[in-house]
């Protein structure tokens, strides 16, 4: 294999920004989308909130941690909302391994996660309080404190009731895993235009209780949108009609909406499946495995 190749600033910011386009562009019921807004967001301000945190997600001047801190900060300023912290924790150290170049993309991954230092945990442990999402701040290990752990250490911690730290601890293996085989799955079988997405969002969402409804509802109501999604998923496989499978989606989008269930996990951690997939593609076609 040729030697190291590094992928640009501009791939990067681009690729990213793809991944949240084809995300936002796809019914994902409970979720905010081109087809219907919700939960007091809009389909623009997640838009917004992608142009304006791919440039510090991608600044190579600075440290994944302050990176991602400057990105939530973008994000504040430009929509005055969360809508985008699950997205940035997952794309700042994606982004950071393709940068990285050669050899492949989750073993650089895993470098960098390892690699963490105490100034990226208090970055992240910053990052998270000026979102204010609600959730992962009532770990034990409180974000609102001077960090007394590796921020490996405390992701670790929170892994069980929070899937986007549990990322940091398996080296994004429900990306790698459960994420990327729906996308291939659903490309095998030649689907197309927002479909793929939808079935990676289906996928997580069938697949575990979404940790921001378990946080807010408790796990019963999760595991109630959870069942609910298994049989949604499994009529989408047996209809090839696109207009039915729309007013499937639409029909349990309204449900959950109704409920104020809004699956903010499945959505992030597809848009890092997206991300992952089109920065291999990216380092595929520069000759270098992902």
């Amino acid at each position: 294999m040729a030697g190291k190749v590094a992928l640009s600033r501009e791939c990067l910011r681009a690729s990213y920004k793809d991944a949240c386009r084809m995300e936002i562009e796809a019914l994902k019921p409970g979720n905010v989308h081109l087809f219907a807004d919700g939960h007091g967001m809009s389909a623009a301000q997640f838009m917004t909130s992608a142009e304006v945190s791919s440039g510090p997600l991608t600044d190579p001047r600075l440290p994944v941690g302050q990176r991602m801190l400057e990105a939530v900060r973008a994000t504040r300023l430009a929509v005055a909302t969360n809508t985008n912290l699950g997205i940035i924790l997952l794309a700042g150290p994606l982004i950071c391994a393709a940068e990285m170049g050669g050899d492949r993309l989750r073993d650089n991954l895993d470098s960098l996660v390892r690699a963490l230092n105490v100034q990226d945990t208090k970055a992240v442990f910053e990052a998270i309080v000026t979102a204010a999402p609600g959730g992962l701040g009532e770990a034990a290990n409180d974000v609102r404190q001077e960090p007394k752990v590796h921020l490996l250490d405390a992701m670790r911690e929170a892994a069980d009731r929070d899937m986007i730290a549990r990322q940091y601890g398996s080296c994004f293996g429900d990306v790698f895993g459960v994420g990327l085989a729906a996308l291939d799955g659903a490309l095998a079988r030649g689907e197309t235009g927002m479909w793929p997405t939808v079935f990676v969002y289906m996928a997580f969402l069938a697949g575990f209780p979404d940790s921001h409804v378990m946080r807010k509802y408790g796990v019963d109501l999760a595991n109630q949108a959870r069942q609910e999604a298994v049989a949604v998923q499994a009529a989408l496989h047996a209809e090839s009609h696109e207009p039915s499978r729309i007013r499937l989606l639409m029909e349990f989008d309204r449900r959950l909406k109704a409920d104020n269930i809004n699956p903010g996990t499945s959505a992030d951690l597809t848009v890092a499946t997206l991300l992952v997939h089109t920065l291999a593609l990216t380092l595929h076609n520069r000759g270098v495995g992902a």
